[in-house]
């Protein structure tokens, strides 16, 4: 991996009242069960009522993403739309999350975060159990979470 730089994707989510008896899940670029998977995560820990929501999940640009790290960012634009609150443009989300909410830590943080700077991002959100992986000192504000609540609080003020 020497040499290489992480690949920053933007994730898109749109949440919308359902019209039939059982809500649409579309998910372009992502696994559709790990989609699945997070939208209960977010309705058992975080108390986002998205059973009479239709949830479409969409990878910008047509990649296709098979990396636990991308699991944080879904969760924020899923909730973000739900929510109706904007995640700020100059915000990075990592992190992968595990069945009782928990962020998780990620491989290549640091790797991640000067890619992020090098692109002209202002914000982090990084898995807390991260900290101690850091050595280097960043122009980013970098936020420390430790669960999926900590994280919409963080980035969406609630």
């Amino acid at each position: 991996m020497e040499g290489t730089r992480p690949i920053l994707v933007e994730l898109q989510a749109l949440t919308s009242q359902t019209i039939y008896g059982y809500p649409k899940r579309t998910a372009n670029g992502v696994d559709f069960n790990r989609m699945a998977l997070l939208i209960a995560v977010l309705e058992k820990k975080a108390g986002l009522m998205l059973s009479s929501q239709d949830v479409y999940l969409n990878v910008a640009g047509g990649l296709k993403i098979n990396e636990p790290s991308i699991d944080l960012g879904i969760i924020m634009a899923t909730a973000s739309s739900f929510k109706n609150r904007p995640i700020s443009k100059d915000m990075v989300i990592i992190g992968e999350v595990g069945l009782t909410g928990e962020v998780r830590r990620i491989n290549l943080i640091e790797k991640r975060l000067k890619e992020a700077e090098r692109l002209g991002f202002k914000s982090c959100i990084i898995p807390e159990s991260n900290k101690k992986d850091l050595k280097d000192n960043y122009k980013l504000d970098i936020i420390y979470v430790k669960n999926v609540n900590e994280a919409i609080k963080k980035a969406l003020g609630s």
